[in-house]
This record gives structure tokens, sequence and C-alpha cells, in this order.
């Protein structure tokens, strides 16, 4: 038998595979992994009557408000959003009593807020799940 070029080359090919493992295809991950659910107590800031994607997890006790060097951190820094022009330094926090969380205003200079019937002006209230909260014109939803 006489062998062509092509012969060859299909020889060879056959060879090669008789030395190599099986080909196996192997399924990419695309999706991505899904975020965990927060556990703990976060505040998610609300626009135009929605709450958004901007959540802040926190441990309490929590200080709420905005970074300033000659004042030091604070556990909620709301300075990365355009609300924040309102919200002091050091403008409540947030802290757990007896099971119960407390939302305590640290003498903010446009105060703290609760809805209940209305917004309400607080020196301190509790805080269930699903309470609004404002900060200044920063709204937020509650939720432990």
């Amino acid at each position: 038998m006489n062998d062509t070029p092509i012969d060859e080359k299909e020889d060879q090919a056959a060879e090669v595979a008789e030395t190599q493992a099986p080909y196996e295809q192997v399924e990419e991950d695309t999706e991505e992994p899904e975020a965990e659910a927060p556990t703990g107590p976060r505040l998610v800031l609300k626009r135009s009557g929605q709450e958004t994607d901007i959540v802040f997890e926190f441990t309490a006790p929590a200080t709420i408000g905005r970074f300033d060097p000659e004042v030091g951190p604070v556990d909620v820094d709301l300075g990365g959003i355009d609300e924040s022009t309102f919200v002091s330094r050091r403008h409540a926090q947030i802290v757990v009593e007896n099971d119960v969380y407390v939302i305590k205003d640290l003498g903010s200079s446009n105060g703290t807020f609760v809805l209940r019937d209305d917004f309400e002006k607080i020196e301190e209230a509790e805080l269930k799940d699903g309470d609004e909260v404002s900060l200044g014109n920063a709204r937020f939803v509650f939720h432990s």
C-alpha cells in the first residue's frame, strides 16, 4: 500500500490520540456567586420612595455620621452618599438595650427622625424591623 501525505497525517493523528487522555469538557461556572443575604442590623438608603441597593451593615453599638479627621472615624460613614450634606459628623447612634434596638440623636444639627404616623423628631426611640429613619435629609429603612 502506498501512503500519501494525507494518510501519514491521519496515522500520526491516530497515534497521538491513543497516547493522550480522552478530552473531557469542563463546564465553566459562569454564574456570579449569590451574595449572602445580610443577617445583622443594617440601614438601607431610600430614594424616591423606594429602597435602593445601598446598604450600610453594622454591629451595635454603632455611631452614624460622616468621617472627619478632627472628629475621627464613625461606624457607619454616610460621607459617600449625596444626602450626606445634612448629616452631622457624629449624627446618631444605634444601640441594643434589653434586646431592643434604640436610635439616639447625638446632638445633630439637622435632627434624627423616625416615621410613626408622620416623621417625629426624636432624642431617642425604639427601632423595629422596617422602621423608616431620617438623618438630616437622608432616609433609610432599618432592618434588624
